[in-house]
């Protein structure tokens, strides 16, 4: 059954942090098979991959032909490429604003030594696009045109198929997005396939994209032998404030939205109105009758789902913020009292029309977000991902021997007289 709080409750804070654990627990007791998987993948290569595609995917082919995507992409219905070309249009601009905005830092001092700051793009990454129950052309989209702008030249897809078929709409968008490497694979064992590489498959420079549990814990597994995104990505988490002036039927349908990614997703309200949290859970239960990933979506909400009720604007940031969602959705009238004092989401929807659907899509923000409460020290997929800053620092006669003297004594002072001497030896040179 749905948990419902009220934040008046003695032990309302204690409650809310049990079941917000929960759920963490049980996401972190994937990491306990994929160990194994990567290990395996690491011995074995390629023949450990097909040995797991054909045990959860049913698939013996890890490299699909380009007869066979192209013959795929001809199927695909003119109204979903069409659809898949605005977003792409929407996406590519507003991440190509982002790029505009990095500046590299040229800069010199006095004694005429100078420093620099440069960003430099990843060279190669890997995509991971889920797919083994439905398939998301979309997070091709997310993942693949921050890493086009910022002129990353290898980007490669991995995404699980069924019987080594992948979806038509999630190949037309890599093509879309000049992705050449294809792989139908998924899960851990393609996790660690691209990190340490095999006889098919080229070892990248960094992970990126969404995945379930065990995705997720693939690449925590994987990471310092290839980068990641500084957060954690996957299974999905929306969090929906409310008020009176709400309309229950389209604040259910967003929660049933979230819900129907993943049995581990975690849905929550938050309202300041008992009757508006009574007419969402009729409407969820009414609702959920007529999805066609109804038991997805009913396991999510009866197992992570959270009604709370709260009175207090005070106590709701403080709620959100501990809570540290994924998506927020600040579906009140007065949202502009609270949405400056939020300080840990992945990305905040304001006001009645702003349905996280629709930044799942087209509207060009990206929906690739830090989950699991990685949002309070890490930020969703943008530009930034996919390059790297680089520091030039260029030193003059006159600078070493006006700051030397100063390092020498904080290196001796340190125990490093290696370093001291490196620079004694410099000073000393006529």
């Amino acid at each position: 059954m749905i948990k419902i709080l009220n934040s008046k409750s003695k032990n309302f804070d204690l409650a809310l942090d049990k079941l917000l654990l929960a759920r963490k627990n049980k996401i972190k007791l994937s990491s306990v098979s994929v160990a194994k998987i990567i290990e395996d993948v690491k011995k074995n290569g390629d023949k450990a991959i097909i040995k797991y595609e054909k045990k959860f995917n049913k698939n013996n082919i890890i490299m699909p032909t380009s007869k066979q995507i192209n013959k795929s992409i001809s199927l695909l219905d003119e109204k979903v490429k069409k659809a898949i070309d605005l977003a792409y249009s929407r996406i590519y601009q507003f991440h190509l604003l982002q790029k505009k905005k990095l500046s590299n830092i040229s800069y010199t001092d006095k004694l005429k030594n100078k420093l620099e700051y440069k960003y430099v793009p990843l060279e190669s990454v890997a995509l991971y696009v889920p797919g083994s129950t439905v398939s998301y052309p979309s997070s091709v989209l997310m993942n693949a045109i921050p890493a086009l702008v910022a002129g990353v030249k290898r980007i490669i897809m991995i995404n699980p198929g069924q019987q080594g078929k992948q979806n038509s709409a999630v190949l037309y968008a890599a093509q879309k997005c000049k992705i050449k490497e294809i792989y139908s694979i998924g899960g851990p064992s393609a996790i660690a396939g691209v990190a340490y590489g095999t006889k098919k498959i080229k070892k990248v420079d960094k992970i990126v994209g969404p995945g379930n549990s065990y995705v997720a814990a693939a690449k925590k597994e994987v990471f310092g032998d290839v980068g990641i995104e500084g957060m954690t990505a996957g299974p999905s988490e929306v969090t929906i404030v409310c008020d009176k002036f709400s309309n229950p039927e389209w604040v259910a349908s967003d929660l049933i939205g979230q819900a129907e990614h993943d049995t581990l997703a975690q849905c929550i309200l938050i309202s300041n109105s008992k009757d508006m949290i009574k007419k969402v859970k009729i409407e969820i239960i009414k609702q959920l009758k007529e999805l066609p990933r109804v038991t997805i979506a009913r396991n999510s909400i009866l197992k992570n789902g959270i009604l709370i009720h709260i009175t207090s604007k005070k106590k709701t940031i403080d709620v959100v913020n501990k809570i540290s969602p994924e998506h927020l959705e600040l579906n009140i009238k007065n949202y502009k009292n609270i949405v400056n004092k939020i300080k840990n989401s992945g990305s905040i929807c304001v006001g009645k029309y702003a349905v996280m659907a629709m930044t799942d899509y087209n509207v060009g923000s990206n929906h690739v977000l830090p989950t699991n409460s990685s949002s309070r020290y890490s930020s969703g997929i943008s530009v930034n991902e996919f390059i790297k800053r680089i520091s030039y620092i260029n030193i003059s006669k006159k600078g070493i021997e006006t700051l030397g003297p100063s390092v020498i004594t904080l290196a001796n002072y340190e125990g490093l007289t290696g370093h001291a001497k490196s620079v004694e030896k410099r000073i000393r040179r006529k």
